[in-house]
């Protein structure tokens, strides 16, 4: 049978490149045709003309991304896998031939996606961005990281971190401990992922001397932010008011990022959204760019993708009848 033998700088680099699970090699033997035996740091593929051809690839584009600090995944192994599958293996290549990458202290932060790269980069060439998409699209952690990367580097003095507390309808006043305690679930998802750049050690400290300051919305009024990075999260939880409040603090030497899920309004109406507003007013300036993500996009588990397209289904074949019953209660009301 045909084979042909690719050598790695040393067997631990080779088995990085498939998480260290040799059921990814399984897997490209069911999807590829091939067959692949991975010993010290060589990979033997045996298999037909495009079999070879395809395994080959797939494990070009895992070392041109793990050279650059992109340590795959289950769950980007597979989609790296799927890419090849389809012929459609360029757009992991687009993504790793340019490399974007943020070195952070405790690691390096790579987009996974075409979208995350170009998410990226419209946080780094602009002082407004709007972030839009689903859950497990990565817009926090890489706002977040693209925050940190500024700061370390000397472009900002401070990181703003805000985020509106509405969920399931529980008021601050009626949670327990200090501000900073109130607002700790709320902001979970950016101290996770200033744990992860930073550690937890060096994260702490940042949030103690203040170069990291938690603020919710109503304590920005009146400031001008100069010299800070200030990020916005689950925008679509704003009201009007408080995101022109907010977007209107730019000061010189700063940049804002603003996330949200317009799916996911925990508002009593939609419209009353100053995410939604903001998306009607400003998307179309030329400096303010609009960056949106969708299903295919996330990078979570791959059923995440499925569950999302589900609701998203769901939501559009109900979408009458809802419209329905809210212009009904309204004229009741």
């Amino acid at each position: 049978m045909p084979f042909t033998e690719i050598k790695f700088e040393s067997e631990r680099f080779l088995h990085t490149l498939y998480g260290e699970n040799p059921e990814n090699l399984r897997l490209v033997e069911n999807a590829l045709g091939s067959t692949l035996v991975a010993r010290g740091g060589v990979l033997r593929i045996e298999g037909g003309e495009v079999p070879l051809a395809r395994t080959e690839e797939l494990f070009e584009l895992l070392r041109l991304g793990r050279e650059q600090g992109f340590a795959p995944r289950n769950g980007d192994f597979n989609r790296i896998l799927m890419k090849v599958v389809e012929g459609q293996g360029k757009e992991f290549r687009e993504l790793f031939d340019e490399p974007l990458v943020l070195r952070l202290r405790k690691t390096s932060v790579v987009p996974r996606n075409l979208a995350q790269k170009e998410y990226l980069r419209k946080i780094m060439g602009n002082d407004i961005v709007f972030g839009l998409g689903p859950a497990g699209t990565g817009k926090t952690f890489l706002a977040m990281s693209a925050a940190l990367d500024s700061l370390l580097r000397g472009e900002v003095e401070k990181i703003i971190l805000a985020r509106p507390a509405v969920e399931a309808g529980e008021a601050l006043g009626f949670l327990p401990g200090d501000l900073e305690e109130k607002l700790l679930p709320y902001l979970r998802p950016l101290y996770d992922a200033m744990d992860e750049a930073l550690g937890a050690v060096e994260a702490r400290k940042l949030l103690e001397s203040g170069v990291v300051e938690i603020a919710p919305l109503a304590y920005i009024r009146g400031r001008t932010l100069s010299k800070c990075f200030a990020l916005l999260d689950e925008a679509q939880n704003t009201t009007s008011s408080q995101m022109m409040m907010f977007l209107t603090r730019l000061g010189e030497g700063s940049k804002m990022v603003v996330t949200g899920d317009l799916t996911q309004i925990d508002l009593p109406r939609r419209w009353d959204s100053g995410l939604v507003q903001a998306v009607n007013i400003l998307e179309g300036l030329d400096k303010i760019p609009f960056h949106r993500f969708d299903d295919r996009d996330v990078v979570r588990h791959p059923l995440v993708s499925d569950i999302i397209r589900a609701y998203d289904a769901y939501s559009e074949k109900n979408r009458g009848d809802f419209e329905a019953k809210e212009g009904k209660s309204q004229v009741n009301g």
